[in-house]
Parts: C-alpha cells; structure tokens; sequence
C-alpha cells in the first residue's frame, strides 16, 4: 500500500514509517522537523520537510496514496498554556488543511493519532472499588484541561464531520501516555519516562509533583504501533474514537519504583507538594480497541523499560555500551 505519515520524524511518526517501510509498503513522511529527527528514518521512507500546513505541497505528497496517518502535532501541555495559538494553528488548523487536501486529491481514509489527555478529570472514572470501573470508556464525556487537549478534541470533531461531509473514512485514536527507545527529551518539560530513565543513569534527581500517587496509562510504542496498523484495513472503523494504551494504571511513585529498580543507577526522589501533578487518574479501557482492531497489548511497563534501555542508543552510551 501506499501511505502518507504527517508527522513522520516524530518519535511516533519515525517508528510507524520505518515499521510500515519494513512490511513493503511505500511510505511517505512529512514534518517541519520542530521537534522530529530525519534521522530516525529509514533511507526507504520518502521524506519531505514541510508544514502540514502547505496544501500544495500536501496536494504532490497525497498523489497515488491509500491511506493517510495524521501524526503531525504539537504535542507539549505545559507549552500549549504558554502558547494555545500555536497549537491552535498547527493540531486543528493543520487538520483542517490535511482534509482539504485529501478532499481535492481524492484520498479516501485518515488515522489520526489524538491523545488520551482529551479526557481530562473525570469523576463517575474514578470511583474506587471494581477494576473496570476505574478506566476511562470512550463513551465518557471529555473534559480537556489544556489547549493541547482542547485541539486534539477539536481535530477530532473536525475529520469527523468533514470526513462525512466529503466522503472520507476516519477514526481518531485516542493514545494514552506513550513511551520507548528515540522519544525525544527536550530540556523544557520533557516527557516523564527517559526523563526519569536519563536523571536515574546519571545519578541524577526525580522531581516528582505533588504527592506521586496521581495515575497514568503508559503503553510501550510497538504496542501503540500495532493499533494504528490495524486500524489500516480494518472495517466499521469510519467515525470512531477509539482508545490506545496499556490498559494498566501506574502511580507516579509506581513508576519512579520501576525506574529505580531497573535502570542502573541512583537517583534521589524529590517531591514538590506544592506544583499540581496534572489530573488524579488514568486508565483507558480497551474493550473497543480489542473489539475493532483485536487489539491486546502485550509489554509490560517493566519489560518496556528494560526495552527502551537496551535500544535506545542514548541511553547505551551512558552506559558505555558501543554497537
């Protein structure tokens, strides 16, 4: 098949392409390169440097394509505060332009990745007592908390109503917190997992906010990988939302006891009671995801960890490994 990844230097977006580009598949990536790292990318992958943006640019890339996979995103909460406008033009109006484009070339079928983080706190989700009723169903009523999650619920809406407005199939997966070898660590708000797993290798500092015992769902890339391949050829899928993580609520503390267990080191752990630690609970129920896609996620946080460790080519030089 043919297929177009917006977004494709992105920690999500390179593992995808080169995964797809494996199978035989001709794959085409564009990205501004903000964030991403063309580099990542298999010399089969078709890339393009570009702003999801440019309609005619995506007009040539969207030539001859099967199925488009709409990854490109600003992606940081603590910076969509600082700048919702950004995040407005890039994840909704970078939305809005990849459908025209799709519209004009005739491009039948788009995945997009959202995130889990639309959901915001939800109170009837975070009842103690039966497992099932602590996960978040896709039925729930979202309640964003940041213009990141304000944007990706609105490009949710958007490819919905234009894709049944002009004829095109969609379905926004919903992916929780994400994590695993090449995700990027920028010095500002870099994401908690190789930020835990680098301060760790190096004897470093676990600033942990508020208490720790906050929740969240962290599902390994190959994982995520696997539910936006399925959702290529799968059927029924037009118009849904469908939730993509690990199935497992992990605490903070959790999470920094894993770290320490595993990644070689000693880090101190700090807490800071006095910054919010973000919404109290996470945990996406998957029965939707296992129903469309036979979606069943198979890495563990622990094995996860150790994975991201091993292959990550940062992390080894830390260690002193050389390939």
């Amino acid at each position: 098949m043919n297929f177009l990844i917006t977004g494709a230097a992105g920690f999500l977006g390179s593992a995808l392409a080169n995964h797809l580009s494996k199978q035989g598949h001709q794959v085409r990536g564009l990205d501004d390169l903000s964030t991403g790292d063309k580099d990542a990318l298999s010399p089969d992958v078709h890339f393009t440097r570009g702003d999801v943006n440019d309609r005619p640019k995506l007009w040539t890339l969207l030539q001859d394509v099967d199925v488009v996979y709409h990854l490109a995103a600003r992606v940081s909460v603590p910076e969509s505060v600082l700048y919702p406008r950004e995040y407005n033009a890039v994840n909704v109006g970078g939305t809005v332009s990849l459908m025209e484009a799709m519209r004009d070339v005739g491009v039948r079928r788009v995945i997009m990745a959202s995130s889990g983080a639309v959901y915001g706190d939800v109170p009837h989700a975070l009842k103690k007592g039966e497992e099932a009723a602590q996960k978040i169903t896709e039925a729930i009523q979202p309640n964003p908390r940041s213009p990141y999650a304000v944007s990706k619920l609105a490009a949710e809406h958007y490819i919905r109503t234009i894709g049944a407005l002009w004829g095109i199939e969609t379905v926004s997966l919903r992916i929780f917190n994400a994590y695993g070898p090449g995700q990027g660590i920028p010095v500002s708000h870099p994401p908690v997992v190789p930020h835990f797993i680098t301060q760790t290798l190096k004897n470093g500092t676990l600033v942990v906010h508020n208490d720790g015992k906050q929740t969240r769902d962290y599902v390994y890339v190959d994982d995520v990988i696997s539910a936006l391949t399925a959702a290529t050829t799968a059927p029924g899928l037009d118009g849904l939302v469908i939730n993509v993580g690990s199935g497992r609520e992990t605490s903070v503390r959790e999470l920094v006891n894993a770290v320490t267990e595993i990644i070689p080191g000693k880090a101190e752990v700090i807490y800071n009671p006095r910054v919010s630690g973000g919404v109290s609970r996470m945990c996406a129920d998957l029965t939707l995801a296992k129903k469309k896609l036979s979606y069943k996620p198979s890495i563990s946080l622990e094995e996860g960890l150790k994975m991201t460790l091993e292959k990550d080519a940062r992390f080894n030089l830390r260690l002193g490994v050389t390939s």
